[in-house]
């Protein structure tokens, strides 16, 4: 009687060729150049696909296991945190409003990360790349639906979360991340990839993601925790698979080395201007502090840069053009854009506030050579004009960076007295940055950037108005009616912090007294 043969089990690696190389083939009916247009305009040059390695090699069936055990887990604590009104449990009320900034301002990008990389998924030519880009489509809708499921029980107690879909397409300081991936995804294939898994993912997630979840710890928010863990190893992954792009681009041709390099210079000024609201957030929205933005700046950024691009030097990268005034604006960029903030606050979908004596002197120690001498005086002023009843409030509007589109506070390089301002001509109109490399960026995609939907503008113009509004009527509001287009509950959502709803609820139903002033 002749014995069966059991079936050889496949090896990792050869299960992965099966599942991903093995699907794919070359195209008889229609040209490869038909069939995959978008890969080759941007002049990147690819000679063998098959040198793409993916290093986890992940399969679907495997992808679906793992995610599917930390959806269980994740879900379980979401539920327990709102059994228990784990809500109560946060440091501060003031804390809350950096959960409504994280809702406003990043799970919205999760899912726009999502349509760009199922976007790419089909318009690489190799197989490999597809299947990971897939993934990680499907991992990014996965964070956005866990973000909103997860800041979805403080809907339920406090202000500023309710719109933030509608408000990421209109509110003012919202522009800034909606543009950063509006202009990534309107990009080629290539470019796209490198703005979000190598810029964005690689270089900046971890200025990202680490103080945020750290804070969310150090503030007793647990639920936010949970589903931080449950993305990073996600953004492990994706952190990996941008740096093996990258590497395999530059491996591919020579050709490919100053195209890879300019969109370096231009993503990593434009991932770093978005974490201009990152900086603030840990400065001086977490009432519980982890460290500074200086001190993340310097781990995160200086530390894994610097390594990374010496990593990189031996393909002809070099550091960003942008690396050295990043590194010297870590003394200013959270003051100023704090006291911008609390400038406009009337404006933005979160409450504002002046810092503490106590969290004053922590920013004086973690910035001994800029607080006391060029931010404590702004503080203390506005402090005493809000304790004489004469809380300031900006009543016009900024002028903004037309690439970068944040309002143009921030300062010099070399003068952090003397606002920065640049400017370009270009068909008759003048445009105007915040900086050198944003006008870099503007003069080497003109026809791009004109086009920029700018908020201010779209103010101005009278687009920004709910049907049927007549600003020539007399006694017309302007704020007041961009409010109502925005669909803020005025005084709820934005505004003073002190004496906000939220505070007094939060208070009441801790049984606490108020913060005094």
């Amino acid at each position: 009687m002749d014995m069966q043969a059991s079936k050889k089990k496949l090896g990792l690696k050869e299960r992965y060729n099966h599942m991903t190389r093995g699907l794919s083939w070359d195209t008889t009916y229609q040209p490869m150049d038909k069939v995959f247009p978008y890969s080759r305009y941007e002049g990147i040059k690819i000679h063998d696909w098959d040198k793409f390695e993916d290093p986890f090699r992940l399969t679907m069936d495997a992808y679906w296991k793992y995610q599917g055990e930390k959806e269980k887990k994740l879900y379980a604590i979401i539920d327990a945190f709102a059994q228990n009104n784990g809500h109560l449990g946060v440091s501060d009320a003031r804390y809350i409003n950096a959960l409504k900034l994280f809702i406003q301002g990043v799970s919205p990008l999760e899912y726009m990360a999502h349509r760009g990389f199922a976007h790419v998924g089909r318009q690489f030519d190799g197989a490999g790349a597809r299947v990971a880009c897939q993934m990680q489509s499907i991992d990014e809708l996965r964070h956005a639906q866990t973000q909103m499921h997860t800041v979805s029980n403080y809907n339920k107690y406090y202000n500023g979360m309710h719109s933030w879909r509608r408000w990421h397409d209109r509110v003012w300081y919202l522009s800034v991340p909606k543009s950063f991936f509006d202009d990534a995804i309107s990009a080629g294939p290539f470019e796209f990839v490198v703005a979000i898994s190598f810029a964005f993912e690689y270089v900046l997630t971890n200025l990202l993601f680490v103080p945020f979840m750290s804070g969310a710890a150090y503030n007793g928010d647990m639920a936010t925790v949970t589903f931080g863990f449950s993305a990073q190893s996600d953004e492990s992954r994706h952190m990996t698979l941008g740096l093996e792009i990258i590497k395999f681009l530059l491996e591919q041709d020579p050709a490919n080395v100053p195209i890879v390099q300019r969109w370096l210079d231009k993503w990593f000024w434009r991932g770093y201007r978005v974490l201009t609201l990152v900086s603030m957030m840990m400065d001086y929205m977490l009432p519980k502090k982890v460290m500074s933005w200086k001190e993340a700046w310097e781990l995160y950024g200086e530390q894994n840069g610097t390594a990374l691009f010496d990593d990189l030097a031996r393909y002809g990268i070099r550091k960003p053009k942008g690396w050295e005034q990043a590194c010297t604006d870590k003394e200013h960029l959270s003051h100023q854009t704090w006291a911008t903030f609390y400038n406009f606050g009337a404006a933005a979908a979160f409450h504002t506030w002046t810092p503490t004596a106590e969290e004053k002197d922590w920013l004086s120690a973690k910035y001994p050579d800029t607080f006391d001498k060029y931010y404590r005086p702004r503080f203390e002023h506005w402090e005493q004009q809000a304790s004489a009843g004469k809380r300031f409030y900006h009543g016009t509007l900024p002028q903004l960076c037309t690439t970068c589109q944040i309002p143009m506070f921030f300062t010099e390089p070399d003068d952090p007295t003397k606002i920065c301002y640049r400017e370009s001509d270009y068909e008759g109109d003048k445009y105007h940055f915040c900086s050198d490399h944003c006008k870099e960026i503007f003069d080497d995609e003109p026809e791009k950037f004109v086009q920029s939907w700018l908020p201010v503008h779209q103010i101005y113009q009278g687009n920004c108005f709910n049907e049927g509004v007549d600003p020539t009527a007399p006694g017309f509001e302007p704020l007041k009616a961009v409010l109502d287009w925005y669909g803020y509950n005025f005084g709820r959502d934005n505004m003073e912090f002190e004496g906000s709803e939220d505070q007094k609820n939060f208070a009441a139903w801790r049984g606490e007294a108020t913060r005094p002033g």
